[in-house]
């Protein structure tokens, strides 16, 4: 009778676990980390959902799109989290995504549509920044304040490629939105300065904290994460003329299984509990201000009228150009 009851209470605990949800979220490496945002977002939807959140790193941001295209209608994810305005229209015609029913009044300086709106149906932001150009100020006593200062100096930097992250390709478009047809020429010029050129943001971002550039491709609110979490002013932002914007975003697989707690995933995901947790993690401006606002650190050292972007439906096109010219530039 032990032996029945023990038996009773396994099946009983493995049928329980057999119909706990897991609802699969892809997104970058950084956001899984343990310093990143994962652990936090984890453990605050999984006390609301009855389920179980598997957060699955897949590189950078614009290598999940080509990971979920890859994997087409079989892919184990039910949402991707690390896409961004850059990636949405190709994203939306590779027919892999649904729409998301969800409306949301958002902060960000330059949504698409009226301010506070967002009218793209199949894709929710999460959070948003400026790409900027980070330094030592205990290094560099003086930083550029254009693409064609830093062209005519001698500073080393490290850059991310726009083929696999997502702020190389922000900034493949920033020159190119700035630069049109004279971005080839830009590229050439700062073809000098680059010592290397990453797969992400983290390789980079490591190389430069190693001593091994003197500036890198990152953004404005970098510097905040130093102040707050490590109590460290060393780090500064380049204020250029222009910065280009991202805006990252979130959408539901078609082929999902766990549709309800995908839709319950990306509501929570512009919920005060969410939105929270992304500026002392991701180290981002949230899309949604949460109440408690953001650290002080976060002052911006730009403002909306540098802000530059593409809309998204204009982006594949020259995204194609932009590379190409990108190419030729560095290959020489």
């Amino acid at each position: 009778m032990k032996y029945l009851s023990f038996a009773a209470g396994l099946f009983a605990a493995t049928t329980a676990v057999a119909e706990t949800p897991v609802l699969t979220v892809y997104t970058y490496d950084s956001f899984v980390s343990d310093w990143g945002p994962g652990p936090a977002v984890k453990t605050a939807f999984e006390e609301t959902c009855n389920c179980e959140l598997n957060l699955v790193g897949a590189g950078d941001g614009a290598a999940l799109l080509a990971r979920v295209k890859l994997e087409g209608a079989r892919s184990d994810a039910d949402v991707v989290l690390g896409l961004d305005t850059n990636l949405t229209a190709a994203a939306a015609d590779s027919g892999l995504f649904a729409e998301h029913g969800q409306t949301v009044t958002v902060d960000v300086p330059n949504p698409f549509g009226a301010p506070g709106t967002w009218t793209d149906a199949n894709f929710l932001p999460f959070d948003w920044g400026y790409f900027a150009f980070v330094y030592d100020n205990t290094k560099l006593d003086t930083a550029p304040t254009s693409f064609d200062e830093l062209a005519a100096s001698d500073l080393k930097i490290v850059i991310q490629d726009p083929r696999s992250s997502t702020p190389g390709l922000g900034l493949l478009l920033w020159v190119k939105e700035q630069y049109g047809d004279d971005a080839p020429k830009m590229w050439e010029a700062l073809s000098d300065n680059i010592v290397t050129v990453t797969k992400g943001w983290s390789e980079a971002y490591g190389l430069f904290l190693e001593g091994e550039a003197d500036m890198v491709l990152s953004y404005t609110t970098s510097p905040a994460y130093h102040i707050v979490a490590e109590e460290d002013v060393s780090k500064s932002a380049a204020a250029f003329d222009s910065h280009y914007m991202q805006i990252e975003v979130a959408g539901k697989l078609a082929a999902t299984d766990q549709n309800e707690l995908a839709d319950q995933f990306l509501s929570f995901m512009v919920s005060d509990a969410f939105q929270t947790i992304i500026p002392t993690t991701n180290w981002m401006y949230p899309a949604v201000t949460p109440a408690a606002g953001v650290p002080d650190a976060f002052a911006a050292p730009v403002g909306p009228e540098q802000a530059r972007l593409i809309a998204p439906a204009d982006v594949p096109a020259i995204r194609d150009e932009a590379l190409a010219e990108w190419s030729a530039a560095l290959s020489q």
